[in-house]
């Protein structure tokens, strides 16, 4: 039985945790009614329950193309037509590349990657107008030690989403594709992904809660974006690496892989390389603590023109002026406004608040 109503449709390819949960609920919140594609059926279940007719859901693997396919088609027969797409899904493992054999590194690009470019295939395919925003990362310009497969990807999901706009735009297709390059977001990512180190992974600082990706989703799909950056670490990264490539390897070289280890080692590590991982459809990860409320949200077209004209320095300047976004921060979970230095850098995911 069709569950179309009058409202329009928006789809979230990895939407079950993560960016792609906090990205939910901020349509949700807008009176969309919104069609998540993830792997996780429990996840997916928990989301249904939840929200009821305002979401479909259906258990797909990115990188499975034809099945895509079928979920595109699926969703414009029973519940309407997309005029938002918005790609998020991804893998990776904490590893050094010695340790990643072929096959581990061919599932992370397979998701990653092809599951983006999958995602943007069967968006084409059944939206007549509207907005694709795929999730991209500042590790698109600067790559970090451990995680080769996954700043591959990311590198391959720019070029790939440049090469795509070009076509649209000569075959004058009504649809505007946006890529958000994120920072080290608070996300059950590093509570659940592979890791071969010798301590609980964490996000780079700093470390931003995923509703500041949401925010950024938004504003793409408001403005039509070709580009959103993400943080000022995302700023720097972009800067560092066109100005001074060598200094930022030089530091990630010394500094790159500890600063993605917390204190500690979770004896109930999870490992969701081959299948979904048993946790809770939620956004946050277990660094609450540590995670800042708000962050710079700029187009990339504009800061791009600052560091033209004005250098790195202004670059930074003029995001912190003019991208920042307009909701003021909140006190962080876990702190009372004093100095969060003493508080652990991992919380186990059972003591997170719901």
């Amino acid at each position: 039985m069709s569950r179309k109503l009058h409202s329009p449709v928006a789809v979230i390819a990895g939407g079950s945790a993560g960016v792609g949960r906090a990205t939910l609920d901020a349509i949700l919140d807008r009176g969309w009614r919104v069609a998540v594609l993830a792997r996780g059926q429990d996840r997916l279940t928990e989301i249904s329950d939840a929200f009821g007719d305002r979401v479909w859901t259906r258990s797909v693997d990115v990188s499975d193309g034809a099945a895509m396919d079928r979920a595109a088609d699926a969703i414009v027969e029973e519940f309407g037509r997309p005029e938002i797409w918005v790609n998020s899904a991804m893998l990776t493992s904490f590893s050094p590349f010695d340790d990643v054999d072929e096959a581990e590194f061919r599932r992370i690009t397979d998701t990653t990657y092809l599951g983006t470019v999958n995602g943007c295939r069967a968006a084409l395919a059944v939206m007549r107008r509207g907005n694709i925003v795929n999730v991209g990362s500042g590790l698109a310009y600067t790559s970090v030690p451990n995680q080769a497969a996954y700043c591959g990807a990311k590198h391959a999901i720019e070029g790939f989403t440049q090469a795509l706009r070009i076509e649209i735009a000569r075959a004058k297709r009504p649809v505007t594709l946006s890529m958000v390059q994120l920072p080290a977001i608070n996300t059950p990512q590093f509570d659940w992904a592979r890791n071969r180190m010798e301590t609980h992974p964490q996000p780079a600082p700093p470390i931003f809660q995923p509703e500041v990706a949401a925010r950024a989703v938004l504003q793409a799909i408001d403005t039509d974006a070709r580009e959103i950056l993400v943080g000022r670490s995302v700023l720097k990264l972009m800067a560092g690496n066109m100005l001074f490539p060598e200094v930022v390897e030089r530091q990630l070289t010394q500094m790159g892989v500890e600063a993605q280890k917390a204190e500690g080692m979770d004896p109930d590590a999870r490992d969701n390389l081959q299948s979904p991982a048993d946790y809770p459809s939620r956004a946050h990860g277990s660094f609450d603590a540590r995670a800042e409320d708000d962050g710079i949200i700029v187009d990339g077209d504009f800061a791009r023109k600052a560091a033209l004209f004005g250098g790195a320095a202004a670059l930074l300047t003029v995001g912190i002026l003019l991208g920042r976004t307009s909701r003021a921060s909140m006190p962080r979970l876990g702190s009372d406004g004093d100095d969060d230095t003493a508080v652990p850098y991992y919380v186990r995911p059972t003591e997170y608040r719901s």
